[in-house]
C-alpha cells in the first residue's frame, strides 16, 4: 500500500486500505506536452479536477499553462492547439508545479495511460523542486482492461476500441468529445470514465481503495489485455 492518502480526520481510525470507493478523494489529472521524448520534451499545460467518490466536483479544478523548457513542435501544436505565443509570458514549471501539488494534496491521483504524465511530472518536479509525487496512482486504462476481462458483462466492454487512447474509450461510454486536446477537458473526460467504472467495480467486488489500487496499477505499455493502440495523446 502506498504512503499518502487524504481521507480526513473523521476516518483516521479506519485502515487506509479499507476506505470505501464512494468515500475516497481523488484528483484526476492530465498534461499536454511539447512531444513524447522524455529527455528533450517538457510539459506545456496541466489540468486536474477533483472527485469525492462518484461525484465530480466541477467547482474544484486546476488548469495552468506553463512556459516549457523545450520548444513547441508544429505537430504538438496541431494536437493541443497551444502556440508559442500562448506560453511566452507564462510562469515556468517550478511555480506551476508547486500550485499543482498543493491542489492535489494527498488524494489518489487518476489518469489515462498515466505513466506518460507521471514521467514528465516527476522529472520536472525532481529537477525544480527536488522530489517526486508520492500519491497513490490509478490508471483508467488498467481499470478498463481489468473490467473487460473480469468484470460483469456490459455492452460498453463488448467491443474493442481501435486503440487504448482516451477518446476511443470515452466513446464506448457515450461521453462527448469535442475539439482539440486540452489538459482540463481531458481530465474531465477521464473523470467521467472513472465515474462510470465505480458502480461496475463495486458490483465486481472492488469496494475499497486497497482493492482498487491493486487492479489499477498504471498501464506499462504491454498488451496483456489484447487491446493495442496509440496512446500518444500529447
Amino acid at each position: 500500500m502506498r504512503k499518502f492518502f487524504g481521507f480526513g480526520k473523521s476516518r483516521s481510525a479506519l485502515p487506509k486500505s479499507q476506505i470505501s470507493l464512494t468515500d475516497a478523494r481523488y484528483t484526476v489529472i492530465d498534461t499536454e506536452l511539447t512531444g513524447l521524448n522524455e529527455r528533450k520534451d517538457s510539459i506545456v499545460s496541466i489540468g486536474a479536477v477533483k472527485m469525492t467518490g462518484i461525484k465530480i466536483e466541477l467547482g474544484r479544478t486546476f488548469y495552468r499553462l506553463m512556459k516549457p523548457r523545450a520548444s513547441l513542435k508544429p505537430e504538438s501544436v496541431v494536437i493541443h492547439g497551444i502556440t508559442p505565443s500562448d506560453v511566452q509570458q507564462q510562469p515556468e514549471s517550478k511555480t506551476i508545479l508547486s500550485g499543482f501539488l498543493q491542489f492535489c494534496g494527498q488524494d489518489i491521483l487518476i489518469g489515462h495511460c498515466v505513466l506518460i504524465d507521471l514521467s514528465f511530472l516527476n522529472r520536472e518536479m525532481k529537477e525544480t523542486l527536488g522530489y517526486c509525487l508520492h500519491n497513490p496512482i490509478l490508471d483508467t486504462f488498467s481499470l478498463y482492461s481489468w473490467l473487460k476481462r473480469k468484470g460483469p458483462p456490459r455492452d460498453c466492454f463488448a467491443s474493442t476500441p481501435r486503440s487504448c487512447a482516451l477518446y476511443e474509450i470515452s466513446r464506448c461510454f457515450g461521453i462527448s468529445v469535442k475539439g482539440a486536446h486540452n489538459a482540463l477537458m481531458d481530465s474531465f473526460i477521464t473523470a467521467q470514465i472513472f465515474q462510470r467504472f465505480l458502480p461496475i467495480l463495486i458490483e465486481a467486488g472492488i469496494t475499497t481503495t486497497g482493492d482498487l489500487l491493486e487492479i489499477g496499477t498504471p498501464y506499462d505499455g504491454s498488451d496483456e489485455s489484447g487491446i493495442a493502440g496509440d496512446i500518444a495523446n500529447f
